[in-house]
Formats: C-alpha cells, sequence, structure tokens
C-alpha cells in the first residue's frame, strides 16, 4: 500500500496533536497497553477484517502489527509523531510488515489510498463533534464502496453530559446515518482497557454504502 511522506505537523488541530505528541515521550500513556484490543483479535478471527487496512489514531503499532502478521497489507497513521517513530521502531525489531505515517485522519481521504476496511482504537471519541463528522466523511471517501469501518470508543449513556472522550449510541446513530453514506450494522457493548482500568465500550461497524 504506497503512502506520500511524512507531512509534519500539519494539522486542522495543530494543538490537540502537540498534545497526544507529548503523551508518548516518557511512561507509555494508559490506554497504550502494549497489545491490540481483544474486540479487534475477535473481528479477524471471525473474518470481519478486509485484505488492506488502514488504522487511524494507531499510536504505537500494536493492532497494525497484530493486523500485518495476519497476512493483511495495513498502513498505521497517528498525528504523533513520536507515537510513529516508536511503532516503526517496534516493528523493525519484531520483523513485522507494516507500515506507519505520521497524517491526520481528518484528511484520510487525501493520502490517496482506498482500504477495504478501516479500523480506529478510541481516536474518534478524542475528537469534538465538528471534527467527528469530518473524520467520518474522511474515512468514508476512503473505503471502498461496501467498505467497513470498525470503531472502540468509550461508551456514555443517551443522558450523560460529555464531559471526557467518549461517545453514546444517540451520537453514533447521528455519525453514520443513512443520509451521510453509512449503514450502522451493529453497536455491542464491551469494554476498553486501559494498563490501570477498564472501561465500558462500544464497538461499531459501519459499512460505506455510497
Amino acid at each position: 500500500m504506497a503512502s506520500p511522506p511524512d507531512p509534519g505537523l500539519d494539522y486542522q488541530n495543530p494543538a490537540a496533536a502537540y498534545a497526544f505528541d507529548q503523551s508518548y515521550r516518557g511512561y507509555p500513556p494508559n490506554w497504550d497497553i502494549g497489545r491490540p484490543q481483544r474486540p479487534f483479535v475477535y473481528l479477524e478471527e471471525a473474518g470481519r477484517i478486509g485484505p488492506r487496512v488502514i488504522e487511524v489514531g494507531c499510536g504505537t503499532g500494536e493492532l497494525t502489527m497484530f493486523l500485518a502478521r495476519q497476512g493483511h497489507e495495513v498502513l498505521g497513521v497517528d498525528v504523533a509523531p513520536t507515537a510513529i517513530a516508536q511503532a516503526r521502531e517496534k516493528a523493525r525489531w519484531r520483523r513485522v510488515r507494516a507500515q506507519f505515517l505520521v497524517w491526520d485522519s481528518l484528511r484520510l481521504d487525501e493520502l490517496g489510498v482506498r482500504a477495504d476496511t478501516v479500523v480506529d482504537s478510541a481516536m474518534l471519541h478524542c475528537l469534538g463533534r465538528h471534527e467527528q463528522r469530518v473524520a467520518t466523511d474522511a474515512i468514508r471517501r476512503t473505503l471502498r464502496p461496501g467498505g467497513w469501518y470498525y470503531l472502540l470508543c468509550d461508551a456514555r449513556g443517551d443522558r450523560v453530559p460529555a464531559t471526557w472522550a467518549s461517545l453514546s449510541r444517540a451520537d453514533i446513530r447521528d455519525l453514520f446515518r443513512p443520509e451521510r453514506g453509512w449503514e450502522l450494522a451493529f453497536v455491542y457493548q464491551t469494554v476498553f482497557e486501559r494498563r490501570e482500568s477498564r472501561n465500558p465500550a462500544f464497538l461499531v461497524g459501519a459499512r460505506r454504502v455510497r
């Protein structure tokens, strides 16, 4: 899967990109557990992951490398250069054929590549409402017709204020409406594992229909 050179810190929200990059410059952040989140392992085992995959918000690359080891052609992208540098180093030492790129997921369609599947392990829920719409539009345009977007996000009740990075079922239904080019296939209750905690989460499957 060919990809352009790293663009540098050219992001729609450079302050947020800098903050995420800082979180990787020391002890691993709480969400970096050293392996992929279990729901994605189950999706792969069930044959739900297509041949060509992009991971958005890949961090240090555990999910990207896991899918590459299973025979998928995978590109991991993240706004944090430090995370991408660590991912490339891990892939080199583990001898895993995975590609990593510093890139803003809000501009994913500008990569000029198509994917059968896009996976997202807690990137979308970190964005503001407008950015979530921009990102899901870019992801839809990157997917081949009929392609799948699998999202893992922290869960919030529909009547609970959005005081932390999370999505409610109502948020998810709004983002993946048919008129926005999506078929929302499922929203499953699960958990998102962190180094020191486990949080209620949703696993979302949405298919590009136009």
